[in-house]
């Protein structure tokens, strides 16, 4: 059975409420909120918000910076919007990769080694004081709260896979220039080995496009040249999806069957599509 996610962002206060509600009754198992400190909403605040007009949907951050956020702070919002949602909250938790977040707090960003050793770190210590060591109040619900660790680095992957509850997958690879964008890594061999590493560990591919078109073909295309990867790993891959519904409910078997992946998050240009999909998977 296909699952989908919903990560998206608030605009404004009646929108976001709407959308959670929205959310919830197209059948979303999730409502997950980026967290990139001063370029996008407080994901605790916003997913808080959209707690107390649902009653189902999993809400969390997907994922949030370990490099800029500390442990016991992090306890405290997952386990006050524990609390609110009542028993509803997951941990997202990844390495990080803007340098203007860690320049934000008066940090240079590590290399990538340390990024993962830090991530690591704060999510075994945040686990444990989500677990009563040094959180007294408020205590969550869930016991424990569920670990959603985001990314496509090997050891990270290969830790989460012992540690985590589930494994966002992203496919991404090296950081740019800019600071927030990155290199792939679609191609089939690429993705064999990261969910290699996951093992035996639910995973949930991020899915970055997502387009209903009569030609597919033409959308692959002109990706594959946008994003150097070839056409036909776009086409066979998680990560971006194009054609008819058919044609996408299609695909989405043919990943389960190679990959075993059935969980999707999906940004806000696939929402009217879902009903659709799940309607007819």
């Amino acid at each position: 059975m296909v699952t989908f996610s919903l990560q998206a962002q608030p605009t404004a206060a009646a929108d976001w409420t709407d959308l959670a509600r929205r959310a919830e009754e197209i059948g979303f198992a999730a409502l997950y909120v980026a967290d990139h400190p001063g370029a996008c909403a407080s994901p605790f605040v916003a997913l808080a918000a959209a707690a107390a007009v649902t009653s189902r949907l999993r809400l969390g951050s997907y994922v949030s910076n370990a490099g800029v956020r500390e442990p016991i702070l992090l306890a405290a919002d997952v386990a006050t919007l524990d609390v609110v949602s009542g028993g509803r909250a997951v941990l997202g938790l990844g390495a990080g990769h803007t340098p203007a977040e860690w320049a934000a707090v008066g940090k240079q960003r590590p290399g990538v080694r340390g990024r993962v050793d830090h991530c690591i770190e704060v999510a075994e210590r945040t686990r444990a004081i989500l677990a009563g060591d040094g959180l007294t109040k408020p205590r969550p619900v869930q016991e424990p709260v569920p670990l959603l660790i985001g990314g496509g680095n090997t050891r990270l992957l290969a830790w989460a896979a012992e540690h985590a509850d589930l494994i966002g997958l992203s496919g991404l690879g090296r950081t740019l220039p800019d600071g927030h964008s990155h290199t792939t890594r679609w191609a089939i061999d690429q993705i064999d080995a990261q969910v290699g590493l996951c093992g035996d560990k639910p995973t949930e591919a991020l899915v970055q496009r997502f387009l209903i078109t009569d030609d597919a073909a033409r959308s692959y295309a002109e990706w594959a040249i946008e994003m150097e990867e070839k056409e036909a790993d776009l086409a066979a891959g998680p990560f971006v999806f194009a054609g008819t519904q058919d044609e996408i409910i299609a695909k989405l078997r043919d990943v389960e069957r190679r990959w075993g992946i059935t969980r999707f998050a999906v940004r806000l240009p696939a929402i009217d599509a879902i009903p659709g999909i799940l309607a007819a998977y």
